[in-house]
């Protein structure tokens, strides 16, 4: 007797569960992703063997690089409230619409006399505008950025504020000092310097 050839179906997976949980995971890692910021002039780091994140607030970058200083604080608040101390610093009235434009800059990348002018200019126009932040003797700005943000931390947060050097490898070391001697100035003498990660 012949045996009965069972027809045979082809296994359907239904993958819509997979593509909703793929979504979920995309969209997760989107909006908590955090932008690299753009640094104002090209800067390349140190190496170093051992990796360590860097924290999210209650943190102030300055970023060294041919010569000059740049200076950047995290925190959209702490850094709206910053603006207002500067301005009173140095007896310069900052409007709403410049607070809010200041909480978008990656960087502090010219003096303060020049800030309402780089605030009103379009992203592209601030890209050229990076003559850096004084730090001679004699108009000393970065200090009073540092010392202010340092305020602020601490009335906002109840915080010391962590400070971080990113330097370029090829700097002069004149330029390096000069900036390890206003933190110390303030009696600054925890920092950490950014580095890059890099094989032993």
């Amino acid at each position: 007797m012949p045996r009965v050839k069972v027809p045979r179906k082809s296994t359907a997976i239904d993958m819509t569960a997979m593509c909703d949980v793929a979504f979920l995971l995309l969209t997760f890692f989107i909006m908590t992703s955090k932008p690299r910021i753009e640094d104002p002039v090209p800067v390349d780091t140190p190496g170093a063997a051992e990796e360590q994140t860097l924290p999210e607030k209650d943190i102030a970058i300055i970023t060294v690089g041919s010569g000059k200083a740049f200076f950047n604080m995290e925190g959209a608040e702490a850094r709206k409230e910053l603006l207002v101390q500067m301005g009173e610093k140095y007896k310069i009235g900052f409007t709403p619409t410049e607070a809010k434009a200041f909480t978008t800059v990656d960087n502090v990348t010219v003096p303060i006399a020049q800030l309402k002018q780089y605030l009103a200019a379009s992203s592209e126009e601030r890209k050229q505008m990076n003559p850096g932040i004084p730090t001679d003797s004699v108009s000393n700005e970065l200090y009073n950025w540092i010392h202010e943000a340092r305020v602020v931390t601490k009335n906002m947060y109840d915080k010391e504020l962590r400070v971080s050097i990113k330097g370029d490898s090829k700097e002069e070391y004149p330029t390096m000092q000069r900036i390890i001697a206003i933190l110390q100035k303030q009696k600054v003498n925890k920092f950490s310097l950014i580095t890059t990660l890099r094989g032993k």
